[in-house]
């Protein structure tokens, strides 16, 4: 299978996912490579290494999208850039199975919807992040794609994250629950209430609403919300474990003692410093489209991207898309019966 990598846009340069090119086909005899953008650096970068050149090549992009230019307007004007290029071959090439970005958000959601497509039948795609929680992980489900929703939209959410859980992380049925303000089937607002009703209807293991609060409790394998929302509630965690990290620090700092306390309580820290590191945690899949997309965190190294491309091989294998699509037209067939 080629997974396609855009090299460009990530904050730490094009170093780290050549690396990481590298180390997947070390890894994963099935995968091939290519790698887009800028063709002489990229080739510069690859004589550091001893590999298969059977197994990566280059696709020449010379332009690059920052996130500060506008999304659609790049998408359309840069057509040489790495995530257009990237796109493109994505779509007219049926041996390359999956895409991987650490760039731009709004330029890869953007270059996926126009270039790529939505699967037959699903509303809005959909972002959806990896969230270390209690006792493993937990999928959110839109953390920012789509910021005015409806009911039918996070129902098709819904139905996306729990295909994705099986197939990434093998749970035979996951929990799915709703962002709200309260446990019970009356809380919330109106939007609140018909997306309940609806996604109780959805053939999900749908255990009802839950509390941001109760995020991180292991209780849930998923959690849907439309993507202000969701945005909102992935940015308060992210806020939160930063500060607890900093404050941590300067604490062990603040006193002699708390210096000798802490080389007692090193291999715990280093544990609970490896479970926030979203390095070691993949990317945010956007769920909808025709082939797996994986959006990579703009600062990721080698292993983000590596995580990235280890997410795509799993969806291919899996025949995430295909599945889907098979669990809609059941599901229009059940409605229409």
């Amino acid at each position: 299978m080629k997974i396609i990598v855009d090299a460009y846009g990530n904050d730490l340069g094009p170093s780290q996912p050549v690396e990481a090119s590298i180390n997947a086909i070390k890894l994963y005899d099935d995968v091939e490579i290519i790698l887009c953008g800028k063709e002489d650096e990229l080739n510069s970068l690859l004589k550091n290494y001893t590999y298969d050149t059977s197994r990566i090549e280059v696709l020449p992009a010379d332009e690059v999208i920052t996130n500060e230019e506008s999304p659609t307007e790049a998408v359309k004007k840069k057509t040489n850039s790495s995530v257009v290029k990237a796109f493109e071959t994505l779509k007219s090439n049926d041996d390359v199975v999956g895409l991987v970005s650490c760039g731009s958000t709004g330029a890869v959601l953007t270059a996926a919807f126009l270039k790529l497509g939505r699967i037959k039948g699903i509303s809005r795609p959909a972002l959806c992040p990896i969230v270390p929680a209690k006792g493993g992980q937990v999928l959110l489900i839109d953390s920012g794609a789509n910021v005015d929703c409806k009911p039918i939209n996070l129902c098709h959410f819904a139905l996306l994250a729990s295909s994705y859980a099986k197939a990434i992380f093998n749970i035979e049925n996951p929990r799915v629950a709703l962002l709200n303000i309260g446990v019970e089937d009356k809380k919330g607002n109106e939007f609140s209430h018909q997306c309940f009703a609806e996604l109780k209807k959805m053939p999900i293991n749908f255990v009802g609403n839950m509390e941001a609060r109760d995020f991180l409790s292991g209780n849930y394998d998923i959690v849907v919300a439309d993507g202000f929302h969701g945005n909102i509630l992935l940015k308060s965690v992210e806020g939160t474990a930063m500060f607890v990290m900093s404050s941590l620090k300067k604490e062990i700092k603040s006193s002699f003692f708390s210096k000798i306390g802490a080389l007692f309580m090193k291999k715990a820290f280093k544990n609970l410093k490896n479970t926030f590191n979203y390095n070691n945690h993949g990317g945010a899949a956007f769920l909808g489209v025709k082939k797996p997309v994986v959006k990579g965190h703009g600062a990721g190294d080698s292993l983000a991207f590596l995580k990235c491309i280890e997410q795509v091989r799993k969806l291919h294998i899996n025949n995430f898309c295909q599945k889907i699509e098979e669990e809609l037209a059941n599901l229009g067939e059940k409605e229409n019966g």
